[in-house]
């Protein structure tokens, strides 16, 4: 009888416990929810306030700021910055930089990865040390060098010094991460395809290729969106409206008398569609890809 009590009494102290630490664990999660949405709602603070600037005329936003609600929306910014701001020809250079230069860096990345982690050679340890060591190289520091180079070859003022500028100094970030997703692929994948008579460049695209997708979804998605936010090329190279990118285009809309904040709001606006449609299309493997490793055995 005195052990049946004990036993009961020792269970029913375990529930209480039990039932306390759930509700300690419910508690730590509403306040870490909480304090995630405000840290969520203060970094989309700039955001908000640019779209509600893009709805207001150069009047409301004088007599009510910034941050004051449009008492109607209006599209007036929107269209003026499509007819008058040169928007398709500063998006298409966008464009017709970012798409080449992400293509080229994660290509390149990608056979330098797999070169140094399934063929390694004497000296690639210090030749992958060497490519990835540009991710510390200050891009400030070539300015004035590249300036002379691009316009010495006749290249100033045109696409192809940012596209080749961006190739360079993507390149190590994307054999990084290739090298080491593919350091992390079961050799017997590779040593099998050999044994079917698959060659180096069939292995690599029909056998490393499909399973390195969230890799790729991560590169595609940072290369893009660091390439199209780029500022500080265009503005070197570029000297025209036909070559600036919409990045830079957005300091050229200014009023007669004073900046035209609503146009920059709402071309600010169109900047961010591209990037946001990229992150929503790559969201299922860009989420995948920054787990990579995380998890082992």
């Amino acid at each position: 009888m005195t052990d049946l009590s004990l036993y009961r009494y020792s269970q029913e102290e375990w529930d209480r416990l039990a039932a306390r630490e759930a509700t300690r664990r419910r508690v730590l999660q509403v306040v870490l929810y909480l304090l995630l949405t405000v840290l969520v709602i203060l970094y989309s603070m700039p955001s908000i306030g640019v779209l509600i600037t893009s709805f207001k005329s150069n009047a409301e936003i004088s007599r009510g700021g910034l941050w004051s609600a449009p008492a109607q929306l209006n599209f007036a910014n929107y269209q003026e910055a499509w007819v008058n701001g040169n928007v398709r020809t500063y998006a298409l250079n966008s464009f017709l930089v970012t798409i080449p230069a992400t293509v080229l860096s994660i290509a390149l990345g990608v056979l330098l990865g797999y070169v140094f982690s399934q063929l390694p050679f004497r000296g690639s340890e210090a030749l992958f040390i060497l490519i990835v060591s540009g991710m510390f190289f200050p891009p400030q520091i070539v300015l004035v060098p590249l300036f002379r180079l691009f316009n010495t070859v006749g290249l100033y003022n045109t696409l192809w010094p940012m596209i080749i500028v961006h190739v360079a100094f993507g390149l190590p970030i994307c054999t990084l991460i290739t090298r080491n997703f593919f350091a992390t692929v079961p050799s017997a994948l590779r040593e099998a395809a050999i044994i079917d008579g698959a060659n180096e460049g069939q292995i690599l695209v029909k056998v490393m290729l499909p399973i390195s997708l969230p890799a790729l979804a991560v590169l595609a998605t940072l290369q893009f969106t660091w390439i199209w936010n780029d500022f500080l090329w265009p503005l070197i190279f570029t000297q025209s409206d036909n070559s600036r990118t919409i990045m830079v285009g957005l300091i050229s809309l200014k009023g007669q008398y004073s900046v035209a904040w609503g146009v920059q709001g709402a071309m600010s606006v169109i900047a961010s569609i591209p990037t946001l449609f990229i992150f929503i299309f790559f969201q299922r493997y860009f989420i995948s890809g920054l787990t990579l490793g995380a998890v082992k055995g």
